[in-house]
């Protein structure tokens, strides 16, 4: 049985119910104070007794209840119907969505109620959808076009070296080496990119201020070679997170810092700040002007700031800043990006207090 069928059977029960309530009333209540006896008036007229009122009332009672049984299943029909609408219509944009058509929207009219809300809910979950879809058809679109690019290099030194006789084995293995180092490395930073999405990762607190000084010691050695100079430093700042996804996440913005710092000589800062309403991490370089609408597009997955030489230092997959921003947002926090006015990026990643502040 449906549910507009169990909704009208309920309307009509309510009605029979009330009906039969309403003519127990009157029977019980009315009809006791007329004697069952025959009655006698000095002009000569029929007065009915009870019983008489009884067979006269009893076909009338059930005309009437038949007629309310048919008000009943009739009104309950087209209420449970018209209640009933926007369930249907959630319905039909559910199979849609099945079906694979995420652009649907129920798109309920009328007064805010449960109904309005619920398909509000479907309409917000639905957009979530298409956008993540279309993310994830253009991301793996991408990853494709990306990781086939090594492939198809390996696949023509290989061919260009059978058929050269005087190859150099040496120097064709290196450069095998260097494309299968950029597949490896491609392939691991787009596994991070999954596993911060997927937000499968442990929490517990951590000294944001402690790591940057690690990673900033870490890739020293690479800014010495680039002639760039890093200054760290800051308040002693905590979060809640993953220790692995958090220097990970410092370690992209200073060393796309210092691979970014055109022409060499240039300055990374990086300062850790505790605000009121969050824990801020700042990455500053130095480095070529660069347009608003550039910068908003350098989050997105193989997106690069710069046409560069692929060198050891760094192999170009284009994936730094989208881990950074899915590793942020994975923790609760944001990704802030703004040019700077001399030449340069201004990267600032917010993260929440790892404890809520105390009431009062």
């Amino acid at each position: 049985m449906s549910a507009r069928w169990k909704l009208t059977l309920s309307y009509a029960g309510v009605v029979v119910v009330s009906g039969v309530l309403l003519l127990a009333a009157v029977a019980l209540w009315l009809l006791r104070y007329v004697p069952d006896v025959n009655i006698v008036t000095t002009i000569d007229q029929f007065v009915p007794n009870r019983s008489d009122l009884i067979r006269a009332f009893i076909p009338a009672a059930v005309i009437v209840m038949m007629v309310l049984l048919a008000i009943g299943i009739g009104g309950g029909w087209l209420l449970a119907g018209r209640m009933l609408a926007p369930l249907g219509r959630i319905g039909r944009a559910a199979q849609l969505a099945a079906q694979g058509s995420l652009s649907h929207r129920v798109d309920l009219e009328g007064p805010r109620d449960e109904f309005r809300d619920l398909a509000d809910v479907f309409d917000a979950m639905l957009e979530q959808l298409e956008a993540h879809v279309a993310e994830q058809q253009r991301f793996a679109a991408n990853a494709s076009h990306e990781l086939r690019t090594p492939l198809a290099i390996s696949q023509t030194m290989l061919e260009v070296a059978r058929s050269d006789p005087d190859r150099d084995v040496d120097a064709l293995i290196d450069r095998l080496r260097d494309v299968n180092t950029r597949a490896i490395e491609l392939t691991e930073a787009l596994l991070l990119l999954s596993r911060a999405e997927r937000r499968v990762f442990t929490r517990e607190p951590v000294e944001l201020s402690l790591l940057a000084e690690e990673s900033v010691e870490t890739l020293l050695p690479l800014a010495d070679r680039r002639g760039v100079t890093i200054d760290v430093g800051g308040d002693t700042a905590h979060v809640f997170g993953n220790p692995a996804l958090v220097q990970q996440l410092i370690t992209n913005l200073v060393h796309n810092a210092i691979v970014h710092n055109l022409p060499a000589d240039g300055t990374v800062v990086v300062r850790t700040h505790v605000l009121p309403e969050a824990v801020a991490l700042v990455v500053e370089n130095t480095g070529e002007l660069m347009a608003p609408h550039r910068v908003a597009t350098l989050a997105e997955p193989f997106q690069r700031g710069a046409e560069r030489t692929r060198d050891d230092d760094h192999a170009g997959v284009g994936l730094g800043l989208a881990i950074v921003q899915r590793i942020a947002q994975a923790h609760d926090g944001s990704l802030v990006l703004t040019p700077q006015q001399g030449g340069g990026l201004n990267v600032t990643v917010w993260l929440p207090h790892p404890y809520p502040a105390p009431v009062g």
